[in-house]
């Protein structure tokens, strides 16, 4: 990928997600306060804890749109970052139910682990033949809340990370929240400032 492409890719991406990285923690913030979906929240989590989770990563440029122009059932990525090094990172999140028990739930882990990792993959793929990238200019990572993905990546050259559930809502529960909701009210009403 040459400079010109990477600034070609970096407008497109303006172009469709031209919110503010400001005006993103917000939205993530008010997940927090109003949580009505549990992988919204660990998405959340991991947008406001990037630093400490993908520490190559420096800029959203994507969240939940499709990488490749207007073709949505491609398939649409959770998170694209340029990362410190002028290259583009490719983030698939799944919230997996790790506390259901019996063989039903085994099951459904199991396949929501393994898609995971599929679409992140295939999104590698695609993104590279559709922008003309080398797939080494093209980096993944998965997010769950089930840590036994960890070993999953190693083999297929993804970067894994985890959360408990327990931990996900301990963090919701102890978030700065008085701070939160003075930023939605302004948001709501913007007179009250």
């Amino acid at each position: 990928m040459t400079v010109n492409e990477l600034n070609k890719f970096v407008s497109y991406c303006r172009k469709i997600q031209p919110q503010t990285q400001e005006d993103i923690k917000k939205f993530f913030e008010g997940v927090i306060v109003f949580p009505y979906d549990k992988e919204l929240l660990l998405q959340a989590y991991l947008f406001l804890n990037m630093k400490d989770l993908f520490p190559s990563c420096a800029e959203l440029l994507l969240f939940e749109k499709s990488p490749i122009a207007d073709y949505t059932d491609l398939g649409k990525c959770d998170f694209v970052y340029l990362t410190f090094k002028g290259s583009l990172f490719l983030i698939e999140t799944k919230f997996i139910d790790t506390e259901a028990t019996g063989a039903t739930e085994r099951k459904r882990r199991n396949k929501h682990r393994n898609k995971v990792f599929e679409q992140v993959i295939t999104l590698k793929g695609r993104f590279s033949q559709y922008w003309n990238m080398r797939l080494e200019q093209l980096e993944c990572g998965v997010f769950t809340t089930d840590s036994e993905i960890a070993w999953r990546g190693n083999g297929v050259n993804v970067v894994t990370k985890s959360i408990s559930i327990n931990h996900l809502e301990q963090w919701r529960k102890n978030y700065n929240k008085s701070d939160t909701v003075y930023e939605m009210s302004k948001l709501i009403n913007p007179t009250n400032r």
